[in-house]
């Protein structure tokens, strides 16, 4: 693996020498150098993000942070962050064959469903459910609900109603206080996005988290949402 990017850093190096040298002492770069420069970082993340190791894949994350705040969020750089938020939901690599499960990092998947509500579309929408769905870590799935909630696509009620079904689940189990106020959070926000949320589902999770078996902060979050939902219907 480190051969791997060490040949990426070398071709990014003799791109960089390539350049006209106006733009390698001025600082000003042309459309296709810009092009090329974000073509070699999508090309290191996504070595980095498929690397075995944790540390490599939380490098990936530090740098696609970087491109989100410096504006870059291209395709390549959502796809590889909805490698990591699935890696072990789609790919589980086991020692032997048959061992322990050697890259379960739920840091990372939680990071990267957290960062992909930087890229608000159907497939990022998509992946997100897949991950909440599937994941077993409460702080993974309740990264991917939050995601869910700031992007915002609720078509036919999927989103809410996944929503309440993991939140169910897990209150027949064991309740989980960050699980349901995350919930409780993102079905705030599709409602404001949508302008009204109608699932029943959606209304009856609510109810039962207001009058359930979790701490106060979290009822009476439900609460406070189930009045704004009460007189947003009026208007």
């Amino acid at each position: 693996m480190k051969s791997r990017l060490s040949a990426l850093l070398v071709l990014a190096l003799c791109a960089t020498l390539a350049l006209p040298v106006s733009a390698q002492t001025t600082g000003e770069k042309t459309v296709e150098e810009a092009y090329l420069q974000e073509t070699l970082e999508t090309l290191i993340i996504r070595e980095q993000a498929h690397a075995d190791g944790r540390d490599m894949k939380l490098v990936a994350l530090q740098y696609i942070e970087q491109a989100i705040a410096e504006g870059r969020k291209g395709e390549g750089i959502r796809l590889a962050l909805e490698y990591l938020a699935l890696e072990t939901t789609q790919v589980s690599i086991r020692e032997a064959g048959y061992g322990r499960v050697t890259n379960d990092y739920p840091d990372v998947r939680a990071k990267a469903c957290e960062l992909l509500a930087e890229f608000p579309s159907v497939e990022s929408k998509d992946a997100l459910l897949k991950v909440a769905l599937s994941d077993r870590e409460t702080m993974v799935i309740s990264a991917a609900i939050r995601s869910l909630g700031k992007i915002g696509i609720n078509e036919a009620d999927e989103v809410t109603t996944a929503i309440s079904f993991i939140v169910n689940k897990y209150d027949l189990l064991l309740p989980d206080n960050s699980l349901a106020f995350e919930s409780l959070v993102a079905l705030e926000l599709l409602h404001d996005e949508t302008g009204a949320l109608k699932d029943a589902a959606a209304i009856r999770m609510i109810m039962r988290i207001a009058d359930g078996n979790y701490i106060k902060p979290v009822k009476d979050k439900a609460r406070a949402l189930l009045d704004k939902l009460r007189k947003s219907s009026g208007k």
